[in-house]
């Protein structure tokens, strides 16, 4: 169905089941190599974006709904009042409530937890808000007695998990994702992200990707505020051509195999979204000297003939990719190469994985 055919039927949904329910589903953060940055009205991207998800780096949330309660929403997370991901939740809350009516009247029980660290270079709004979604709408299907198709399920929560964290809409699929309406995939949104893992060379398959923690600061920049310093951004036509042209050569490369060209443009990519934030209006500097070093070493590696790349988010730590083949001597060269740097009880070893996991089976779930 569309998106709009599956929002209304949910909307029509009305409770048949009188009893506690509970959930539980793990969602996977993900790793962008095209970035987005800048948003429109209504969680919308302004560019496409084009990213991988991982396998380690995931948030397990376990959701218990509670009928027929004087005490309706979410009131805590993990059994506290004021978690700081209840800030977050809240105005998403609204959002479900209109768009799953059905939810309405029962109270949400949240129990959360992440396996990497906060601050660790990994989106953890992205898989935080993806899991949230997925308990929500499994929950929903039960207490109402109705059960979306696996593929309507999937861009239904790839939609409504958006406007928690943009980036959530691509944990909802495992391997590549696209997010934001493009010429290049027919079936592209502005509102969903997309499984394009049937468009891409086998020898990107299982992308490793080791973070390199150079910093576990709170970063001073957060993603909403750097989001809307876009809108005002001297550079922000230049950088919607820009990003369209990467995307471009991205899916050339993806499709062919073409490591090269992938790591030029992921490499362009990350580069030009902290430039970016360099230069909007009061902007930060995210990158720490050892950020730089980093980045220079990988390079140098690189241009030696090791297949590597990196990319980086908004913060100081970085990513490195390479292929599976490539394992053992990459992790020769952190340790040999970077540890005086970035120590490798500060590496987080990743790579790509399959998708959400829905970890605690109910009653007339076919997912």
């Amino acid at each position: 169905m569309e998106l709009k055919e599956i929002q209304k039927e949910i909307l029509s949904w009305k409770p048949s089941f009188n009893e506690e329910v509970t959930t539980i589903w793990r969602s996977p953060s993900n790793i962008a190599l095209l970035k987005y940055w800048g948003k429109r009205d209504g969680q919308l991207p302004v560019n496409p974006s084009l990213s991988f998800s991982l396998s380690k780096a995931h948030t397990t949330t376990k959701l218990t709904a509670f009928p027929n309660s004087n005490n309706r929403g979410i009131k805590a997370v993990n059994d506290n009042p004021e978690h700081p991901f209840l800030n977050k939740i809240k105005p998403f809350w609204q959002t479900v409530i209109k768009e799953i009516p059905v939810l309405t009247n029962y109270s949400i029980d949240i129990h959360t937890q992440n396996t990497f660290p906060h601050s660790a270079g990994i989106a953890s709004s992205a898989s935080g808000f993806s899991a949230l979604t997925l308990t929500l709408i499994d929950v929903a299907q039960f207490i109402s007695g109705n059960q979306l198709p696996k593929e309507d399920f999937l861009r239904y929560a790839s939609s409504l998990s958006r406007m928690g964290s943009g980036s959530a809409c691509r944990s909802i699929y495992g391997g590549f994702t696209v997010w934001g309406a493009t010429d290049l995939w027919s079936q592209s949104s502005d509102y969903y992200a997309i499984d394009i893992n049937q468009n891409i060379h086998p020898s990107f398959n299982n992308l490793h990707d080791a973070i390199l923690l150079v910093s576990a600061k709170e970063k001073s920049l957060s993603s909403t505020k750097g989001h809307a310093l876009m809108k005002e951004h001297p550079y922000a036509n230049g950088r919607l051509l820009q990003a369209n042209n990467n995307l471009s050569l991205a899916k050339k490369a993806l499709a062919e195999g073409d490591w090269e060209l992938l790591s030029d443009v992921s490499e362009n990519e990350a580069l030009s979204l902290h430039a970016l934030i360099i230069s909007s209006q009061g902007g930060d500097v995210l990158l720490e000297p050892a950020s730089l070093e980093l980045i220079q070493r990988i390079r140098n590696a690189r241009y030696k003939g090791l297949p590597i790349f990196f990319t980086i988010d908004a913060g100081p730590n970085i990513h490195l990719i390479y292929p599976e083949s490539a394992k053992a001597n990459v992790e020769a060269f952190i340790f040999n190469e970077l540890n005086d740097i970035c120590p490798v009880d500060k590496v987080i070893y990743d790579h790509c994985g399959t998708g959400p996991q829905k970890i605690h089976e109910l009653k007339n779930s076919n997912l």
